[in-house]
């Protein structure tokens, strides 16, 4: 599913489930995290306009999402409560800042970006099917699905543009071996209950 090569284990839909409130304080930061790694991107690279602009959009709409989660919570009566480190990303960009580069630094960034919108959506989509169609949150996860599918293309493409051909794709299915190796030693985590628990 866009470009994973790992999938989720079944039980993490369970444990999130189990503890939506965590899972929603979680989604929230991860959001926020995404708005912010996108407009960081952008100050990076000041003198590509066009990249510049389509970073800004989608930090645009990361933080409507986080907006719209923030409001689910206050819902709850939930507080946002301190970010957590987000090990699975942490984890990503660590390694993946380890690899000899054929390329700059800005198609790496663009690949993680876009293998964590990937399993995101993964997520998402597992979390979708869980709840079910009854539940007061099928809907805006159903539509968060999409729009992490979407945000994957979009990095996806921003990072083909931003490579030599054929650079981006080969890239991509070498970080996403790494992100694979590290879903796989998450499954083994006792905190599932967070997006990329």
């Amino acid at each position: 599913m866009l470009g994973l090569l790992a999938p989720t284990d079944a039980r993490w839909a369970d444990a999130a489930v189990a503890d939506l409130d965590a899972v929603l304080r979680d989604h929230a930061h991860c959001e926020m995290k995404a708005a912010s790694h996108a407009m960081s991107l952008a100050a990076r690279h000041p003198d590509d306009l066009a990249l510049v602009r389509k970073l800004v959009a989608i930090a645009q709409e990361e933080l409507a999402h986080f907006d719209r989660v923030l409001a689910i919570l206050a819902s709850r009566g939930l507080a946002l409560g301190t970010p957590p480190v987000d090990e699975y990303a942490a984890t990503l960009r660590g390694r993946v800042a380890k690899l000899p580069r054929a390329e700059g630094a800005l198609v790496d960034r663009l690949l993680v970006c876009a293998l964590i919108e990937a399993r995101s959506c993964e997520r998402f989509k597992l979390l979708v099917e869980r709840l079910g169609e009854g539940h007061e949150l099928f809907a805006f996860y159903k539509e968060l699905f999409a729009a992490e599918a979407r945000h994957f293309r979009e990095f996806l493409e921003l990072a083909i543009q931003a490579s030599s051909e054929g650079v981006a794709h080969t890239r991509l299915q070498s970080i996403a071996s790494i992100e694979a190796e590290i879903v796989r030693e998450r499954a083994r985590a006792t905190d599932r209950a967070s997006i990329h628990g």
